[in-house]
């Protein structure tokens, strides 16, 4: 992918210093348009979503079950299922994660159990032999599985989605730019993380205060810990009281389009950013220049307010 030089850009200021910076952050959206359809047709993307494509998707009970036993579970199979399609063995000693399994079998179209137990409550249904049943859920199993982090093997697939660059001097700003962006900050330690592969989060502090607070987990790289806080900055500016879920992955490709351009202003390397977007957005990369306009604004909001810090 093509992207930065990897130089911080400036403006002068001048009276048309908010249309060159428009115009560039314009360009820029359509040089991440086209990086994110040369990522999504990517050998790498492809074999990355074909791995992600034999992961389960787990109900939410099941998945409030997982993370009450393994709170930095990310991906989790079976024991044959990590051996058999991925390569990978449970290491020796680790505990299982306990789930539900759904019980799939003929069952009586009447009371809806499986043949055994059908005769067994004394169901009188008999307008069509249990061996032309259909099949359907007649219960649910205890089922053992594990996270990817207890077993070793064949690596999995992972899309280079960080950032690089110098941003020492950038993050202690972005910090101190969150009051004026009516945002709380915090840096967790990754000890203390709670939120599993995520890297940022935007909720708000409590049900009567609601200043957007933004917390991201703290790393070694300072370009993508600065990129996190200007994606969840970009959350809390445009996104903090839409509840519409259907809007997830659009509110995803605003952020990260507006982590990019600010990231790019500032000298790092945000290629990333097509990656990740590739990840999100399934077909429709038009979606970040529809956008442009909110894109813009707020990248130029969270600038413009590093700048005069």
């Amino acid at each position: 992918m093509v992207t930065s030089n990897y130089s911080a850009v400036s403006f002068s200021e001048t009276d048309t210093r908010h249309e060159e910076m428009h115009s560039t952050i314009e360009q820029w959206v359509e040089e991440l348009v086209d990086d994110v359809d040369a990522a999504q047709a990517s050998d790498e993307f492809q074999e990355w979503l074909n791995v992600q494509s034999r992961f389960h998707d787990y109900s939410h009970r099941n998945t409030l079950l997982i993370k009450r036993q393994c709170s930095e579970a990310t991906k989790v199979a079976g024991y044959n299922t990590w051996r058999n399609e991925f390569d990978r063995h449970v290491q020796e000693g680790e505990q299982a994660i306990w789930i539900w399994a759904p019980i799939i079998t003929t069952r009586c179209p009447k009371c809806e159990n499986s043949p055994s137990y059908h005769e067994k409550i004394g169901c009188e249904y008999d307008e069509t032999p249990s061996e032309e049943w259909s099949k359907g859920l007649v219960g649910f199993k205890p089922a053992a599985v594990f996270d990817v982090s207890q077993t070793e093997g064949e690596p999995l697939p992972e899309l280079e989605t960080a950032a690089f660059g110098d941003a020492d001097d950038l993050v202690p700003v972005l910090k101190r730019a969150a009051d004026e962006l009516g945002v709380t900050v915090r840096i967790v330690d990754a000890d203390d993380w709670e939120y599993g592969d995520a890297k940022g989060v935007c909720k708000q502090r409590n049900l009567h205060e609601l200043t957007p607070v933004v917390e991201v987990k703290a790393r070694a790289n300072q370009a993508d810990l600065a990129v996190t806080l200007i994606h969840e900055y970009a959350h809390a500016l445009l996104h903090f009281d839409v509840d519409d879920e259907e809007e997830r992955s659009k509110r995803e490709v605003e952020a990260e389009a507006v982590a990019y351009i600010v990231g790019r202003y500032f000298g790092l390397d945000t290629s990333g950013s097509a990656f990740y977007l590739a990840a999100w957005q399934g077909d429709d990369s038009e979606v970040i220049q529809d956008r442009l306009g909110r894109i813009s604004s707020t990248a130029q909001e969270i600038i413009g307010t590093v700048e005069e810090g």
